[in-house]
């Protein structure tokens, strides 16, 4: 029996209006043997960095040749381009708008193209809603079979951050490292760009003291868990995408802490020696 397809969405559009059902219904008028999966459509409206962050901790764990839908378009009928971007393993088809940056960031090896070939849009072709008369039908097509280089030529000029997106973690004087919060989830958890590649002192058999300080703050206890905290205690955890975060048991860190996105993030380590500088995080990325 062949394989069915798997085509994942994403989009910043909501549940109340018919757009993400519509786009649906176009990606099944092309393949109705195909497996949709919601991914979420509560990212931020407007928020590329959300989208970028929503993929990247969650398209690694489906099913090999998984076509990955991204609609976080804000500059929609803008001259911004439709992509179509492969790895070995999926392929994602998205604006070029940053919104795949921290997938790329991650992979070794991603071939992006500029899709031009206007065949395979639905006509005529609005100018707000690039979702049901690009995107989707792009997924639809792929699914089906057609090939990436059928879309359109290889680009290498395409947006590689997505706005707002923090620089990467960095080394300051002999005992700290400067990163920032990447997002804040929906039980208030103040997820960081910090991982274990970064600060490492914290989970040896031996763990250094720390601090880690926001917004004038200070987090003192690594847990493992979330209820590891007490009642009203922020405390520091990695969570399951593998970055630093900071939690309240049954609270709000972002609330407690006045944390927002951007934010910087500071962990002062004992015994923590090096040089100033960017750390490189593309190792962390890709655990």
């Amino acid at each position: 029996m062949p394989k069915r397809a798997i085509v994942t969405v994403t989009t910043d559009f909501g549940l109340r209006d018919p757009f993400v059902g519509i786009m649906k219904g176009v990606i099944l008028g092309l393949n109705p043997e195909i497996d949709l999966v919601d991914l979420s459509h509560q990212v931020t409206p407007h928020d590329i960095l959300d989208g970028a962050f929503t993929l990247f901790e969650s398209y690694r764990f489906f099913p090999p040749d998984t076509i990955h839908l991204v609609v976080v378009d804000p500059g929609v009928g803008s001259e911004r381009r439709p992509l179509l971007a492969s790895t070995p393993k999926y392929t994602f088809v998205a604006p070029d708008n940053g919104v795949l940056a921290m997938m790329i960031e991650r992979e070794e090896a991603v071939e992006v193209r500029h899709v031009t070939a206007d065949q395979y849009f639905l006509k005529p072709l609005s100018n707000t809603f690039h979702g049901r008369d690009v995107f989707a039908p792009v997924a639809g097509w792929l699914s089906r079979g057609i090939a990436p280089d059928k879309f359109g030529e290889v680009i290498t000029d395409y947006v590689r951050t997505a706005p707002g997106q923090p620089p990467r973690p960095a080394r300051i004087a002999d005992n700290g490292v400067r990163g920032a919060v990447l997002k804040i989830d929906n039980f208030g958890n103040v997820i960081t760009n910090l991982t274990l590649v970064d600060v490492p002192e914290l989970v040896r058999e031996e763990p250094s003291s720390f601090r880690v300080v926001v917004n004038g703050h200070e987090i003192t206890r690594l847990v493992s868990a979330y209820a590891g905290g007490g009642p009203g205690e922020t405390v520091a955890i990695v969570g399951s995408a593998g970055f630093l975060e900071l939690a309240n048991n049954l609270g709000s860190a972002a609330g407690s802490l006045g944390a927002s996105t951007g934010m910087e993030v500071f962990v002062y380590l004992s015994g923590l020696k090096g040089s100033s500088g960017h750390l490189d995080q593309r190792s962390a990325l890709l655990q």
